[in-house]
């Protein structure tokens, strides 16, 4: 969660909100990181789970690694909740675990709006580790927030 955090902070140079995402391999390896980078891209998909999903693609991909889209042995870790479109991205790329610092209460996936990830209708489920460095992923954003209103 340090280097979610670490990758949160680079986010805020951009002027995209600090919320950072690493991929570990199953050997406890970081295969990648991500952040937001919505402004900085001009791309609205550019949440930092999605880049650090898509960059461990790219580097199961390259290692010979089985498919390279599906990251069945690996564990995402986010400083926010994942939002529907990212928890639909860690369904479909078959994650089997996640672990997020703070809540998002007003467009979280994980288990506060909406519980994607648990959803027994889809074809994969993920277990959900959420809180860790709660307060310090919390304060980061709370942070950011109060500078821009």
């Amino acid at each position: 969660m340090r280097l979610a955090l670490r990758e949160a902070r680079a986010a805020e140079a951009t002027g995209d909100v600090p919320i950072g995402a690493v991929v570990i391999g199953s050997g406890g390896e970081v295969l990648a990181v991500g952040r937001n980078e919505r402004e900085a891209l001009g791309d609205p998909t550019a949440h930092a789970e999605v880049q650090a999903i898509r960059a461990a693609a790219g580097v199961l991909a390259r290692d010979g690694a089985g498919d390279g889209w599906r990251l069945a042995d690996c564990t995402l870790v986010v400083t926010l909740e994942p939002c529907a479109m990212c928890a639909g991205a860690i369904v479909l790329a078959r994650i089997p675990r996640v672990v997020f610092g703070a809540w998002d209460e007003k467009a979280g996936a994980a288990g506060s709006v909406f519980d994607i990830l648990r959803e027994r209708r889809l074809n994969h489920w993920v277990e959900v580790y959420p809180g860790v460095l709660e307060d310090e992923c919390g304060s980061l954003l709370r942070a950011f927030f109060a500078q821009h209103r």
